[in-house]
């Protein structure tokens, strides 16, 4: 939140519909200084990229996307192996095998998972094995402990084997296919290979794989690091005594945990006053650790407002307003030494600082991630409430999506400060810039959030 307001319940001088700030004049804009929706992000993505890559350990990369192609070196399974704990022996000598009939083998030694010496296995003979053990020279398949009496010399189906002693026999009660219960070598991953390619994300399946063909290390795009700062002297800390003209700040966290679900790392700034002097000292503060800086409040007419007068000391950071509602005054540009960090400036009022979040800045996030689609899905669905929505704005209304009804229906109403109705959301009802009126039942843009 910010000292100025934004609903359309306010007096006509803090909306942000309403009074607004002189339009910029910056190649791009619209004849009457408003932007479309789709030109400010296109504007925001021009500027963002994905980071530099960076060798990192495996586990310091989750969430990150690769920035190559992995290819495997050797094969997986290395070398053939049992999948399950039983006995390595020759097919041939199993023809037939029942259990009144059964096949009687020698068993010439064990093979736990992890031996280096095998012995051979020849006809009339077996050798027990482990699961994960390598399979031993002579041996086609093997047999698991169920299909034999397993060393008991009793003859009947056992569930373990009996522990090894000089001269065991052993009791096979059915036939073997060859290559049964055998993981071959290369049968997962042949060595040459690609396992992963470029753009992946790393969650835990894919560290794992990386392990498994010996990788320690992955080359990938940086999570970028996200600054998250709210402005506003009306501002106290959650769990504060909440005094006259004061309200409990909550941007900063909606924001931040935005920043960390979209994949950023995100640093969270607790409420900046309306101070210029303070606001300049946080911002130089956090440039250091900042791949991009996201505040909220500050960029409309209030008369309090410091944003825009620190800002412009930077130069860069254009103030501009779009054809959308809520979140109509918007501010991007960078600041900072050198190309400057990319900063997003977005309103102060909760419903419009998160909205133009998933518009704006999740996927500039995205982009830096490497990410090959930066925007959250569309589905299209019918709504059983007419809708009403101001011309010339492309309308942003908080929705309950079902999909195995295609049905959306509108959570709350349209004023920008309505929390409780956002929390209850879980997609966002468009309405284009040239519609003023849908009738019930009519099909609608549904952007998904969450997940």
């Amino acid at each position: 939140m910010t000292g100025s307001t934004e609903s359309g319940t306010t007096p006509a001088a803090c909306c942000d519909d309403s009074a607004d700030p002189a339009p910029a004049a910056r190649p791009g804009a619209r004849p009457d200084g408003l932007w479309t929706v789709d030109e400010h992000l296109a504007d925001v993505l021009a500027a963002v990229g994905p980071l530099p890559a960076i060798e990192l350990q495996l586990l310091d990369a989750q969430g990150c996307r690769l920035a190559e192609d992995v290819v495997a070196e050797g094969d997986l399974p290395p070398f053939d192996n049992s999948s399950m704990d039983g006995y390595a022996l020759r097919t041939p000598d199993t023809v037939g095998a029942s259990t009144a009939y059964p096949s009687v083998l020698t068993v010439v030694g064990d093979i736990a998972a992890g031996a280096g010496e095998l012995p051979a296995v020849g006809p009339g003979q077996a050798a027990r094995i482990m699961t994960g053990a390598p399979v031993p020279p002579g041996a086609g398949a093997v047999a698991p402990v169920e299909w034999t009496d397993g060393g008991t010399g009793t003859g009947r189906p056992a569930d373990s084997m009996a522990a090894a002693v000089e001269g065991e026999e052993v009791r096979v009660l059915r036939p073997v296919a060859e290559g049964a219960h055998i993981r071959r070598r290369g049968s997962d991953v042949a060595a040459g290979s690609r396992v992963l390619t470029a753009g992946t994300r790393l969650g835990p399946a894919q560290l794992g794989l990386l392990a498994a063909i010996g990788r320690a290390t992955a080359t990938v795009r940086p999570r970028p690091r996200v600054v998250v700062l709210s402005t506003g002297s009306e501002l106290v800390q959650p769990g504060e005594p909440v005094g006259p003209g004061q309200i409990s700040e909550s941007n900063s966290f909606t924001l931040t945990a935005a920043a960390r679900d979209a994949g950023a790392i995100a640093y969270r700034v607790g409420g900046v006053p309306d101070d210029a002097a303070r606001l300049r000292a946080v911002l130089e503060d956090q440039l250091g650790r900042a791949d991009l800086i996201v505040t909220s409040g500050g960029v409309s007419v209030g008369a309090y407002d410091v944003v825009k007068e620190v800002f412009a000391e930077y130069g860069g950071v254009d103030f501009r307003r779009l054809r959308m509602q809520p979140g109509k005054p918007q501010g991007f540009g960078r600041i900072g030494p050198g190309p400057g960090v990319p900063l997003l400036a977005l309103p102060g009022n909760p419903v419009s600082a998160y909205i133009s979040f998933e518009l704006f800045v999740r996927p500039a996030i995205r982009a830096m991630l490497g990410a090959e689609d930066v925007h959250r899905p569309v589905v299209r669905a019918h709504c059983p409430v007419a809708l009403r929505s101001p011309a010339g704005r492309r309308q942003f209304l908080r929705g309950r999506y079902t999909a195995a009804d295609g049905l959306v229906e509108p959570v709350g109403g349209a004023d920008s400060h309505l929390v409780g109705a956002l929390a209850r959301a879980d997609c966002l009802i468009t309405v284009p810039e040239d519609v003023t009126e849908l009738p019930a039942g009519s099909e609608v843009d549904v952007v998904l959030l969450g997940g």
